[in-house]
């Protein structure tokens, strides 16, 4: 295991921890993207929201098994390099790098963009620009900085979250304004299974990646106050509500929604807000979607650079990236991934002036962020199977145990790699998982011609 990280100071308290694993999984993707998973499945979209939660519950439970033990910071990546191999270990920690970066991109010209909302001539680089100088330095100040940040952009989330189910149960069972209950037999009234299992296998590739993020609390373990205890909570609570505002959200459009209609309303959200006669529903919404970026791009700043602070202590890169300021903070590593960022900024003025498809180009990148994503939950099912067969004595009072291990873990594994495999026979998504296996094709090239003279670490 590498160097211990104690001079990273353990300032995010329970209340941080709650909401950063729960504000990494509520992003754009659900604001912006359900009417995407709805269109490729209908009302089965409900389930494949529910299949998804349950076997990321298990990644989580099998991280949380090996964090209550070692909650060591970047810690998927440490257990891979120690329960497998170190190839592992640094793929996956490249492959954490390599998503938020690409990921954080995309969010800050969201951002530009949606401010474009309420000022239409405004430069759509100018917004992501202020917003990743405002980020870096909340990230440089101290890591509760970044905690109190996450805590109140998740909170707006959940908040529009849950006023939105109210306001759509109320209008499901009582009607409002004029408009009579609509019951829910829009879910089934025009088939559940939209384009069949087929079109339902294709929207849990999508499904899955709007999870993603969800491991981030395993970054953070190694600042969390009273790790063991802040971590199994963090982690026994999030999924729950997780499932709650995902399908209860969707439950609610589909219901009053037919799914087949939904692509000519508009933002599912907007129009459900309108119905109660709220003017400013777009306004609103446009402003939670903002915060959504925003807090996307605090934790692609934040799971970024505790990365590539953990390559550095493993030589993979140069010294400075694990220097830390004085709250510390790896400052280097910090700064670092805000400019690596704001890289997507200059992809998005130029590529369009290069080529008329420049802009789909972009969107393959950011897809291709998929599958680097998934390789920590890949890693965290072998490495738990690995780390019972050798410290089994670490088990006999763990309270904290992976269910039905490792049956559990196989399960989860093969339905993983199914995904995958949906993934690659989907036109809209097999370029984006070829880039992602290129990747890491090419980073575990280099791992092994730089360590073939001089041995494996």
């Amino acid at each position: 295991m590498a160097e211990k990280n104690d001079n990273l100071e353990r300032k995010l308290s329970a209340r941080h921890m709650k909401m950063i694993a729960l504000g990494g999984t509520i992003g754009v993707g659900l604001f912006m993207g359900a009417k995407s998973t709805i269109d490729w499945t209908g009302p089965s979209v409900l389930l494949a929201y529910g299949v998804a939660g349950l076997f990321l519950y298990l990644i989580m439970r099998a991280l949380g098994e090996m964090l209550y033990v070692h909650p060591i910071t970047g810690s998927f990546s440490q257990f891979a390099g120690e329960y497998m191999h170190p190839v592992f270990g640094y793929l996956t920690a490249w492959s954490n790098v390599f998503q938020y970066l690409v990921v954080g991109m995309s969010e800050v010209i969201a951002i530009g963009t949606y401010m474009q909302f309420w000022w239409p001539n405004l430069p759509s680089w100018l917004p992501g620009i202020v917003a990743i100088v405002f980020l870096c330095i909340a990230n440089l100040i101290s890591v509760s900085a970044f905690g109190e940040l996450e805590y109140w952009f998740a909170l707006i989330k959940v908040v529009t979250i849950v006023a939105m189910i109210i306001v759509g149960l109320v209008l499901i069972v009582f009607g409002l304004n004029g408009i009579g209950p609509t019951g829910i037999s829009n879910i089934w009234k025009f088939g559940f299974f939209a384009h069949g299992f087929k079109g339902f296998f294709f929207a849990l590739a999508i499904v899955i990646a709007s999870y993603q993020g969800i491991e981030l609390i395993g970054v953070t373990a190694g600042e969390a106050e009273n790790p063991k205890q802040t971590l199994v909570k963090a982690i026994q609570d999030t999924i729950g509500r997780i499932l709650i505002f995902y399908i209860g959200a969707i439950f609610v459009i589909l219901s009053i929604y037919p799914w087949n209609k939904i692509n000519s309303i508009g933002s599912p959200f907007v129009e459900t807000f309108s119905q109660v006669g709220i003017t400013a529903a777009a306004a609103i919404i446009n402003f939670v979607v903002i915060t959504a970026a925003l807090s996307g791009s605090n934790s692609g700043i934040y799971s970024a650079s505790r990365m590539s602070y953990l390559l550095a202590q493993k030589h993979e890169l140069p010294k400075p990236f694990k220097k830390l300021n004085k709250h510390g903070v790896p400052f280097v590593s910090v700064i670092s991934i805000s400019v690596g960022i704001l890289l997507g900024l200059i992809l998005n003025v130029v590529l369009p002036m290069i080529a008329p498809s420049a802009n789909q180009i972009f969107v393959y990148v950011y897809s291709s962020s998929v599958l680097p994503g998934m390789v920590p939950w890949f890693v965290i099912l072998i490495s738990q199977i690995r780390f019972r067969e050798q410290h089994p004595e670490e088990l006999k009072n763990h309270p904290f145990k992976m269910p039905l291990s490792p049956y559990t873990n196989y399960v989860t594994l093969i339905f993983l790699l199914v995904t995958l495999v949906f993934m690659f026979i989907n036109d809209s998504t097999r370029i984006p998982l070829i880039i992602g296996v290129i990747f890491l094709v090419i980073m575990a090239i280099i791992y092994f011609a730089k360590y073939n003279k001089k041995g494996i670490q």
